[in-house]
């Protein structure tokens, strides 16, 4: 078994992305019928160029702490 820790300060962005995949997940693929892998990637892409002109919106980034320091 491998562990691989993520660092703590790429956190903001796994929550950004997590919210994207879970509008994916309930506007698509929840209730969706696809008949073959082809046909799942080009409604995938389908939805996400739908969503960037209608939906998409920045995200509100709101972390004010330390800057990191390599």
């Amino acid at each position: 078994m491998r562990f691989v820790y993520t660092p703590k300060h790429c956190f903001s962005w796994l929550n950004q992305i997590e919210i994207w995949f879970s509008i994916l997940v309930r506007c698509l693929l929840k209730h969706g019928s696809f008949t073959t892998k082809k046909d799942l990637k080009t409604k995938i892409l389908r939805f996400i160029d739908y969503f960037n002109q209608t939906m998409a919106k920045p995200f509100q980034w709101t972390y004010r702490g330390k800057p990191l320091h390599v």
